[in-house]
C-alpha cells in the first residue's frame, strides 16, 4: 500500500523509541494467526502506550489516507487482526488495570491488558471476572471487547457485550469518545459503547472498558457425563440447570471429536470405559458453601435414573478437574491434523441443537458422501463449533470444503441461526454474510461505517 514515507516519520517521533517498529523480526509474530491461514505485511507497526498516543496516531493516518488495522493479542480466528499493507496498530503497551471498585462489582482494563490478568485481579478483589476461554492466556481485552468473545460460560454470564458497561474509543478522526461509566442504568440516548463491541475495530479503536464483575464462587465442581444423543443432552442440560441452580458452563462434544483428541493429543484420555455418542463436560459454582456437591450428584443420579446419562464423574482433585477440561480444550488442535476440513462457528437455538447436528449430518453426506464431522461446543448457549473432515484416504484437493460450508450454514439459517457465534466475520466471512444478513440489517451496517468512518480507514477489510 502507496504511502507519504514521511508519515511514518511523524508517526515515529510521536511515539518515540520503543514506541514503533518496522523490524521484520519483531513484525513476524504480529504478522500471522496462530492457524498460520493468514500470513500479513506492514510497513509500519505503532505500539502507543496511552490513549492521547492512540488519538494522535489515528489523527496522522487519516489526514494521510493511511488505513489501520489494529491488533491486541493476535488470537482472533477469521483473519480480522492480520495487516494486508495496513498499518499495524498494537495496543500491546496499553496494559495496565487502572481501577478496581469491588463495592460497584466493577474493573476498568486497558485494552491490552490480557484476560488471565483481569480474571487475577477481580479474584484479587474477592470478585469473578467471568470470561473464560482457551486463549485466556495471551487474549486481550480491546480485542475480546471488538469480536465480542465468548468462552464456556456464556450461558450463565453472557457474552463480552453483556460484561461491558463502558468504553472508550479513538474515534477514525482521532477523536477520544469517554465512556468508562460503571453504571447499570443509563437511559440518555442511544447506547455508543454497545456499536463498539463485536465492530471488529471497524468503526474505531477501543482503547479501555469497564468490565462488570460478579461474586466470587465459594464452591466449584466440574463434572463429566456420557449421553447416547443430543437430544439427550438438552433434556440434561435442563435437568441439570433445574437440580443446581448452579450450571455455568455445559460443553457437548460428539464421539468423533473425542477420539480424534485422544488419538492425537499426548495425555488426553477418555474418562468412560464405554464410548458413548456424546461427552459433556460441566462446571458448577456457587457463592454459598452449602453442599453444591451434593446437589450435582443428585442431579447425576437424576439423569441417570431417567435414562439421559449413561455414565459421569465428578472430579474429586484439581488434577482431575484439569484432565476434563484438557480434553475439551485439546480439540481444535487434534482435529487440524486430521487432513482437509473446514471450520464452521454456528449457533441455533439451544432446543434446536439436536435438530441441527441431525439436519447438518445428512448434508454432509449428501455433499460429500464418507466425510466425518466433529462437532463440539458451547451447547449450553446454542454455539456448536463445527468441522467437516475429509473421508480418510481421500483426495484433499478434491475435498468440497466451499460446497460443505455454503450447505450447512443454510440449513442454521432454516432453524434461525448466525454463521457466526462467537469468532466474528472478520475477513474469511466478509464474502459470505450478504447471503446470511439481511439487506436491510447490510445497509445500516453501512449507514454506521460511513457515519464513523468516512475515509474507511478502520480496518477496512474486516466485516462490511
Amino acid at each position: 500500500m502507496d504511502a507519504d514515507p514521511s508519515i511514518f516519520e511523524r508517526l515515529a517521533n510521536r511515539l518515540g523509541p520503543g514506541g514503533w517498529t518496522t523490524d521484520p523480526d519483531l513484525l513476524a509474530p504480529h504478522l500471522v494467526e496462530w492457524r498460520q491461514r493468514y500470513r500479513g505485511t506492514t510497513p509500519f507497526m505503532a505500539m502507543p502506550a496511552s490513549t492521547e498516543e492512540v488519538a494522535d496516531i489515528v489523527r496522522l493516518c487519516a489526514q494521510a489516507r493511511l488505513p489501520i488495522t489494529p491488533q491486541s493479542g493476535n488470537t482472533g480466528l477469521v483473519g480480522g487482526q492480520i495487516p494486508d499493507g495496513e498499518l499495524l496498530l498494537s495496543l500491546k503497551r496499553m496494559n495496565r488495570i487502572r481501577s478496581i471498585d469491588a463495592a460497584d462489582d466493577s474493573l476498568v482494563a486497558e485494552a491490552g491488558c490480557i484476560l488471565a490478568t483481569v480474571q487475577q485481579a477481580a479474584a484479587d478483589a474477592g470478585r469473578l471476572f467471568p470470561l473464560s476461554l482457551g486463549s485466556q492466556g495471551s487474549a486481550m481485552i480491546g480485542g475480546l471487547v471488538s469480536t465480542n468473545a465468548g468462552g464456556v460460560h456464556v450461558a450463565r454470564y453472557g457474552m463480552m457485550r453483556d460484561l461491558v458497561l463502558g468504553l472508550e474509543v479513538v474515534l477514525a478522526d482521532g477523536s477520544i469518545l469517554p465512556g468508562l461509566k460503571s453504571l447499570r442504568k443509563d437511559n440518555t440516548g442511544y447506547d455508543l459503547r454497545q456499536l463498539f463491541v463485536g465492530a471488529e475495530g471497524t468503526l474505531g479503536v477501543v482503547t479501555a472498558a469497564t468490565l462488570k464483575l460478579f461474586p466470587k464462587p465459594s464452591e466449584h465442581v466440574t463434572a463429566m457425563a456420557g449421553v447416547m444423543s443430543a437430544a439427550d443432552a438438552l433434556a440434561f442440560l435442563h435437568l441439570a440447570r433445574q437440580h443446581t441452580g448452579a450450571l455455568s458452563a455445559f460443553e457437548l462434544m460428539n464421539r468423533l471429536s473425542v477420539d480424534v483428541c485422544v488419538r492425537h493429543m499426548p495425555g488426553v484420555r477418555d474418562p468412560f470405559a464405554i464410548a458413548p455418542s456424546f461427552l459433556v463436560l460441566l462446571e458448577f459454582e456457587s457463592v454459598r458453601d452449602d453442599g453444591l456437591e451434593a446437589a450435582v450428584e443428585d442431579a447425576l443420579g437424576a439423569a441417570m435414573e431417567a435414562g439421559l446419562v449413561v455414565d459421569a464423574a465428578i472430579a474429586k482433585s484439581q488434577a482431575q478437574e484439569r484432565a476434563f477440561w484438557k480434553l475439551r480444550e485439546e480439540i481444535p488442535a487434534a482435529h487440524r491434523l486430521e487432513g482437509a476440513q473446514v471450520n464452521l462457528d454456528v449457533s441455533v437455538p439451544v432446543s434446536a441443537v439436536p435438530r441441527f447436528l441431525d439436519v447438518a449430518g445428512a448434508t454432509v453426506e449428501r455433499v460429500a458422501p464418507g466425510a466425518r464431522v466433529i462437532a463440539f461446543g458451547h451447547a449450553g448457549d446454542g454455539n456448536i463449533h463445527y468441522t467437516i473432515v475429509q473421508k480418510p484416504g481421500a483426495d484433499p484437493a478434491a475435498f468440497p470444503g466451499e460446497a460443505l460450508v455454503q450447505a450447512v450454514q443454510d440449513d442454521v439459517l432454516r432453524l434461525n441461526g448466525s454463521i457466526s457465534a462467537e469468532h466474528g466475520i472478520g475477513v474469511s466471512r466478509r464474502h459470505e454474510l450478504p447471503r446470511y444478513k439481511s439487506p436491510v440489517a447490510l445497509a445500516a451496517m453501512r449507514t454506521l461505517k460511513e457515519a464513523f468512518d468516512p475515509l474507511r480507514i478502520m480496518n477496512p477489510r474486516a466485516m462490511i
